[in-house]
């Protein structure tokens, strides 16, 4: 079996999983009724009417602490499955990873250094 009869449906199936959101946009667009009224107009905010300018800054903080976040959790999935196959790695790989481990640790260290107050 050649290798583009082998990869075949996975790049049949890649471009219909890519082709399938801009083809509903698409098909939305033209096929849903267009009757703009002044009541679709207005912002809606959990039934209520909104009170106040809608544009309200937020702290930088809320964002760098969930990207921490977010970048963290992916680390932690990753260091499960080192963990996981801990013992059949070789020295050089144990050793890069308990160096990664290290930097990773350090980036915590330093990421709660600088926060005045630890709220994670």
């Amino acid at each position: 079996m050649s290798l583009v009869a082998f990869y075949m449906p996975l790049a049949i199936v890649a471009v219909i999983a890519l082709g399938f959101a801009p083809l509903a946009w698409w098909a939305s667009r033209f096929l849903r009724p267009k009757k703009p009224t002044q009541w679709m107009e207005t912002t809606y905010e959990c039934g209520s009417e909104p009170i106040g300018e809608a544009h309200v800054q937020f702290r930088f903080q809320y964002y760098t602490f969930a990207l921490i976040f977010v970048v963290f959790d992916l680390v932690a999935t990753f260091l499960m499955i080192w963990a996981v196959a801990f013992s059949g790695l070789s020295a050089t790989a144990q050793f890069m990873m308990i160096g990664f481990f290290a930097i990773l640790i350090l980036g915590v260290c330093y990421s709660l250094k600088k926060e005045e107050s630890v709220w994670i």
